[in-house]
């Protein structure tokens, strides 16, 4: 029988979407692309929460931006969903193997690495149907659209890889002590 979630859990599940939208916002430019952390967000969603949990704030997050100040059609927000969704669920799947319960720290990096590069290949999968099937650009220019967006994917992932773990750790120790933790996760 599958679990249900919680009111409380709801309501994190709610809390970390607000912070994962609200992180979105604050972005600079870099290398044609836009860098924020709303993606060590994401990962963190999924160490402090687990699977489910973790990638439905994760998704509604980034799907509320994308959404409402992001500019996107509705295909566009769903797909934004589902790759944010995976990434947190990615990290945590890795995170809580074993009965680990994201306490053990390597393995938290770990996760992180994992579910931060899980986001870019679906990122530049998108990217690629978009510009080859949707729009019909060539294959030479789709390649060369890729490798422009590339960079700017690999700096918010390592940023969000390094981020994340830190903000996990140092997070964690309080919400054990409150007993959020264990409310958060059901």
């Amino acid at each position: 029988m599958k679990k249900k979630l919680t009111l409380v859990q709801i309501v994190y599940i709610g809390v970390m979407a607000a912070l994962v939208c609200a992180v979105t916002f604050f972005r600079f430019p870099l290398l044609g692309s836009k860098v924020h952390f709303a993606n060590a967000m994401c990962l963190l969603s999924g160490l402090l929460m687990g699977g489910i949990p973790g990638g439905l704030a994760a998704g509604f997050g980034s799907a509320l931006y994308d959404a409402l100040w992001g500019g996107y059609d509705l295909i566009q927000v769903l797909i934004t969903f589902v790759s944010k969704f995976l990434m947190a669920w990615v990290c945590a799947k890795i995170a809580f193997a074993g009965g680990k319960e994201a306490k053990n720290h390597g393995l938290n990096i770990a996760a992180c690495i994992v579910g931060a590069l899980t986001y870019v290949a679906l990122y530049m999968l998108k990217t690629f149907i978009y510009q080859r099937f949707i729009y019909g650009f060539p294959v030479d220019a789709v390649w060369v659209t890729m490798l422009g967006k590339l960079p700017a994917s690999l700096i918010n992932a390592v940023a969000a890889m390094i981020a994340a773990p830190i903000l996990y750790t140092a997070l964690r120790p309080a919400l054990e002590r409150a007993g959020q933790l264990r409310k958060m996760r059901g």
